[in-house]
């Protein structure tokens, strides 16, 4: 696994950098391949908070979790406990999908802009691949985010698959 580590506005040390190597090493026994994967990790600080973001793209789907503890060892024991999970979770649903469709997803430019107050905009474009609305679900939970863009398969439209407060799901689709 190749692991790229970097810090915002933080110097990550070499036994940052250890640590880190060590515990995603443990996600390798779950790859197929695992040397052809690669892992971004971003360590960032604010305050006394110590947050630690890690994303693993593979070719179908993407791997992501977000820590923020007072520990930087804590963050990171974390992030990594809750990746694992999300593999282990999810294995046997992704290789279901995977037998039926190969989906490939990938982030083509980020952009972050510092604007007043020092809020800052993440700017994201994606290619928007066609799956299902069930595929487009379970990206949705393996990236821990409250909605998903994709393009359905069914109508060849675009799509977005939210997270409802009931703990449902909604899909909002372009005309």
């Amino acid at each position: 696994m190749e692991i790229i580590i970097r810090g915002d506005k933080i110097e990550v040390t070499a036994a940052m950098k250890d640590y880190i190597n060590e515990k995603l090493k443990r996600l390798e026994k779950y790859l197929e391949n695992s040397s052809d994967v690669r892992a971004n990790v971003v360590v960032k600080v604010k305050g006394h908070m110590q947050t630690v973001e890690i994303t693993i793209p593979l070719h179908n789907f993407i791997i992501r979790s977000e820590e923020t503890q007072d520990d930087f060892y804590a963050s990171v024991d974390k992030a990594i406990d809750v990746i694992e999970r999300q593999i282990r979770k999810n294995k046997t649903k992704i290789k279901a999908k995977e037998a039926k469709t190969r989906i490939d997803f990938s982030i083509v430019d980020i952009e972050e802009e510092e604007h007043e107050e020092n809020n800052t905009i993440k700017h994201k474009k994606i290619e928007v691949k066609p799956m299902d609305e069930e595929e487009a679900i379970l990206q949705l939970e393996l990236l821990g985010h409250e909605f998903y863009l994709f393009k359905n398969v069914d109508t060849d439209k675009e799509a977005v698959v939210y997270k409802r407060k009931n703990g449902g799901y909604g899909i909002i689709e372009a005309e």
